[in-house]
């Protein structure tokens, strides 16, 4: 078959339709299902495309694309609150990893320059398959999860200097790099940063006004190949420039537009990519050097097993159990691995051999991780299990009557009546730091977990609880939270903190007693207004609970006609009059308020 365009959509689009539904329902991934479906159709294989050169080249953009949404996902405040575990064992298990593969790389026959390569790309885990075996086996939110998900991170941010150093490093190899070239490159990465800074901004906000989705996922497109592009032609890896770009992009209004507009094709290129790799791989090869295959996946596992569980001990600070699960979780190799042997077989510091070496040994890393999980698993399951929940662990002791699900400022205060009266509650909050601070100050009743999670409520005894007090933040997660409980507790009442009005009628549609957050305190407030203006206490506390009552019958007669925004503007001007005609017998009382100066 001739790889022309069309048999390379319907090859891509027959793996992503059939290979990826089964690889993930035998739990071995997407990536992987990518990769076998290469080789298959490869040219060592089947045959069926005869030149994954040219769909490698279309799919780097895939590359590009995931590094942008990385660069857009690593925003400075986030980078700060994770400095610790990011940077400092992050940092470890690249550098030690990276050192001790590398040095067998040397001792191998490789130059030091491929050997310094070979050694950080095989340092490098699989994002992709590692958060979906945490996500999988609902260890995500786990201490070894977090810690695991930090790593990550860290080796996210490692890939892009080293992709951008490899051109370096060919030019090096073959005496040609200069002065020029160096200088050049310092210049556009600083010329991308800075003018970046200044122009994306404002760029976005000219595009976004024009209301045309389509002109916006053009500009998202050209932001992201332009810098790629600029990055290129200074002789640095396409990526860097993609990744600088979403960096400069994190905090700004626009960020989960962007993300939104580049997902889909970052997921399809990429998807082929992997699919690429596969097909450059040659299985003969393999097949004729299976003891040196195998050995070289021994000893990846091997190095970066012992590494791991050293770092998750001290300074990760984990049990032996969760250090050894986070070990098998970040062993295997990483789909960055392709990305860095491929760059570097482009600057000659690999020959086509070791590459096609390499990317076996990665790819039957990856494959062989989820069945070795499974049984690390098995091997380590004992009193400790409760460290793999996603949430901590909750005595059954006690019985509260409350749960209080999010413990900031609303939370709280409920919590702290609810304590003065001696009724046992419990309170969950999906912030570990508001968790650790509540803890430090006695309150022993707080709990880390997501409650919108129902295995979470369960572990919490919610079949036991009289009364829900939602009081998260988010107001989806809010509106989760109350239909998972309306539907599995039907019997409990529920109260839910509402944001605003529409929030409320959202609320009360699903069955729970929604409270507006600032309208108690605000009536509170009208009402001091009043008396601080000469009205009597007494007056001043009739006039707020008459406004109270009108209030409240307004709020349930528009959650009728929600929908219609014309009947609830007709609504609105209508309630003014009422409003008007309710206090129009104390028009005699206003007056004198306006002629009466403020008491001190």
């Amino acid at each position: 078959m001739d790889s022309g365009g069309l048999e390379l959509v319907l090859v891509f689009l027959l793996a992503a339709v059939l290979a990826v539904p089964v690889f993930k329902k035998i739990g071995l991934g997407a990536v992987l299902a990518y990769l076998a479906t290469g080789v298959l159709l490869g040219p060592h294989a089947l045959a069926l495309v005869g030149d994954p050169g040219r769909v490698l080249a279309a799919s780097e953009i895939g590359v590009v694309m995931l590094l942008f949404v990385i660069g857009l996902e690593l925003s400075l405040p986030r980078l700060k609150v994770m400095r610790k575990p990011i940077f400092l064992v992050g940092g470890l298990q690249v550098l030690l990893s990276g050192a001790v593969l590398g040095a067998l790389a040397l001792l191998g026959g490789l130059a030091w320059r491929a050997a310094l390569v070979v050694g950080l790309g095989l340092a490098l885990s699989s994002t992709a398959v590692g958060l979906q075996l945490l996500a999988e086996r609902k260890e995500l939110a786990s201490e070894h999860g977090r810690l695991a998900f930090a790593i990550l991170l860290f080796q996210d941010l490692a890939a892009i200097p080293l992709l951008a150093a490899i051109p370096l490093l060919g030019k090096a190899k073959d005496a040609g790099l200069g002065w020029d070239d160096v200088l050049r490159a310092v210049a556009l990465i600083t010329a991308l940063v800075v003018g970046g800074r200044y122009l994306l901004r404002r760029l976005f906000r000219v595009i976004a006004r024009t209301d045309l989705p389509e002109v916006f996922t053009g500009a998202a497109l050209l932001v992201v190949l332009g810098s790629a592009w600029l990055m290129q032609w200074a002789g640095l890896s396409a990526g860097l420039g993609a990744f600088l770009a979403g960096v400069l992009l994190a905090e700004s209004e626009y960020r989960h537009e962007l993300e939104a507009q580049i997902k889909p094709f970052e997921g399809l290129l990429l998807g082929l990519f992997f699919m690429a790799v596969g097909m450059g791989i040659n299985v003969q090869r393999i097949l004729a050097e299976p003891l040196l295959v195998a050995a070289g996946v021994v000893t990846l596992l091997l190095v970066k097993s012992l590494l791991l569980f050293a770092l998750g001990l001290r300074p990760g600070r984990l049990a032996a159990r969760g250090a050894w699960l986070m070990s098998g979780v970040l062993a295997l190799g990483g789909e960055f691995a392709f990305v860095v042997f491929a760059e570097a077989g482009k600057a000659r510091l690999l020959d086509a051999v070791t590459r096609d070496r390499l990317a076996a040994v990665v790819g039957l890393s990856m494959a062989l991780t989820p069945l070795l999980l499974m049984l690390a698993g098995k091997l380590l399951a004992d009193k400790h299990a409760s460290e793999t929940h996603e949430y901590d662990a909750i005595p059954e002791a006690g019985h509260p009557q409350v749960l209080v699900a999010g413990f900031g400022r609303f939370g709280q205060i409920v919590a702290r009546l609810l304590r003065a009266q001696g009724i046992p509650y419990i309170a969950i909050d999906p912030d570990i730091e508001q968790v650790n601070l509540s803890r430090r100050m006695s309150t022993d009743q707080i709990y880390y977990g997501d409650p919108t999670r129902l295995a979470l409520l369960r572990s919490a005894g919610a079949a036991r609880i009289k009364v829900f007090v939602v009081a998260i933040n988010g107001v989806e997660a809010s509106l989760r939270m109350v239909r998972l409980v309306r539907k599995h507790y039907p019997q409990a009442l529920v109260f839910a903190r509402a944001r605003d009005r529409r929030h409320a009628w959202q609320l009360v549609d699903l069955g729970a007693r929604a409270l507006r957050e600032t309208y108690g305190s605000s009536l509170e407030m009208g009402r001091e207004v009043l008396v601080a203006l000469g009205m009597a206490p007494e007056h001043a506390q009739d006039r707020a609970q008459r406004f109270r009552e009108w209030d409240e019958a307004l709020l349930e007669s528009q959650r009728m006609l929600q929908d219609d925004e014309d009947a609830l503007l007709q609504t609105t001007r209508d309630a003014r009059r009422e409003l008007d005609a309710l206090f129009e017998a104390d028009a005699d009382e206003h007056a004198a308020l306006r002629a009466t100066p403020p008491a001190p």
